[in-house]
């Protein structure tokens, strides 16, 4: 997977070496695929987050959308004109878009990244994905699987999900997400889609997932080398949870509270039943209480390799209950499911 995304971000910076579009950065593997523990042991969707810079001439600025009670964070990413006179000095590989005219500039120059990908002066979703499927359509005769593997390119509002298939046996189902990077940390804004019901198309939530599987990579190599028995914890809850009314996340969520709560020595093969037992208690707890605390949001135990923006260190802590606690019909549920499992 990261070899032929690789060859199509290859064939992307040749192609929009001179243009307007956003500056795309090399993919990042995340997800559950890319930590070890994917729950399909078929039909594996390999995710990655495909990094985004702004253009010459532009600049991006993340903009905090405030929707009432906050579940999680959104933003806008608003796109904004610079000043390139100096660079159109000295460079001269474009006209500054602030102070040449317009007809000059529809005259000599490609249009700026307001007028292609943007809806007002937001950088949009959906826009973006078409823009990224258009280009792995007309990228993938260029790369030398082309030759013997099938493209399928599938419908997707906020990212650019394709198949690979060889031979009608051997498929590979890839989804490339976009974001952009909040400053220098682990956490981007990203186009990933989120529970609500609608989410406008200059809505960026914010993502999580690389600072996950840094997270889980660190662990990795921190965990006695005879077991990755987070892993497999995580493995065996996630076939199990079907028709359920817990999602894996919640799962990933207890485990990546308790591999920083306890010792890294007791995350080996003879611990395997206590361990899977302490998930199930701990979140039995945790629904008793109606809280789940979100691992990054003001959590002074997440290790310090991991990233974050100084607000996400400092903010409050986030209860991923909070909908379970105003539901009581919900919470009956869940706690009927925790009690089966």
């Amino acid at each position: 997977v990261k070899s032929l995304v690789g060859n199509f971000m290859f064939v992307f910076r040749r192609v929009l070496a001179n243009s307007f579009f956003p500056v795309l950065q090399p993919a990042i593997g995340v997800g559950s695929a890319f930590e070890g523990w994917s729950p399909r042991e078929k039909d594996i969707i390999y995710c990655m987050l495909i990094p985004l810079k702004p253009p010459r001439g532009h600049a991006f600025h993340l903009e905090p959308v405030s929707e009432g009670e906050m579940t999680e964070r959104n933003f806008c990413i608003r796109v904004e004109l610079q000043c390139s006179c100096i660079r159109e000095q000295v460079i001269r590989d474009m006209l500054c878009f602030l102070h040449h005219p317009e007809e000059e500039l529809r005259r000599n120059q490609d249009p700026s990244l307001l007028h292609t990908l943007c809806t007002g002066p937001y950088l949009d979703v959906r826009k973006t994905a078409l823009w990224f499927q258009q280009l792995v359509k007309a990228a993938w005769v260029a790369l030398p699987e082309s030759a013997k593997c099938h493209l399928t390119v599938l419908p997707s509002s906020r990212s650019c999900i394709f198949q690979v298939t060889r031979s009608y046996t051997k498929r590979l189902t890839i989804e490339l997400m976009f974001g952009v990077q909040q400053g220098d940390s682990d956490i981007f804004v990203s186009s990933q889609s989120t529970e609500a019901i609608y989410t406008p198309s200059t809505t960026w939530p914010e993502s999580y997932a690389v600072a996950e599987v840094k997270l889980f990579r660190q662990m990795a190599r921190e965990v006695p080398p005879d077991t990755f028995l987070h892993l497999r914890c995580l493995q065996i809850y996630a076939r199990i949870l079907v028709g359920t009314g817990f999602s894996t996340y919640t799962f990933k969520t207890a485990v990546m509270h308790l591999l920083t709560a306890i010792p890294l020595s007791g995350w080996r093969r003879r611990h395997f039943l206590q361990r899977l037992q302490g998930i199930m208690q701990y979140l039995r707890c945790c629904l008793e209480e109606k809280r789940l605390d979100h691992f990054f949001f003001g959590n002074k135990e997440v290790p310090e390799e991991i990233i974050l923006p100084p607000d996400l260190r400092m903010a409050k802590t986030l209860n991923l209950f909070q909908r379970l606690a105003q539901d009581p019909a919900a919470h009956a549920k869940v706690w009927s499911d925790i009690v089966e499992l």
